[in-house]
């Protein structure tokens, strides 16, 4: 691990914190997510799906930062790519 990927993932981090912290400015100047309005609820769908964005980029963050990308990545792939023995 780089110093710049450590870098990188606490400026990821940084953006999903601000994504969660300030739903509302999000909302007023982006407006409404239409697939978060009709399946996450009625008139706070969009406000929780900005939150839900802010903490797929945080988790994301934290993993580039520690590095475990290539890990998950590697599960992922051997879920979907398994060989028969």
């Amino acid at each position: 691990m780089t110093i710049g990927g450590f870098i990188v993932g606490l400026l990821m981090v940084g953006v999903g914190f601000i994504f969660v912290w300030k739903t509302e400015w999000f909302l007023q100047n982006f407006g409404r997510i239409g697939f978060g309005e009709k399946y996450l609820g009625t008139s706070g769908g969009s406000r929780l799906m900005y939150k839900l964005i802010g903490l797929i980029i945080i988790v994301i963050g934290f993993m580039y930062t520690t590095d475990l990308t290539d890990n998950l990545l590697a599960w992922i792939a051997s879920t979907f790519f398994r060989q028969k023995v």
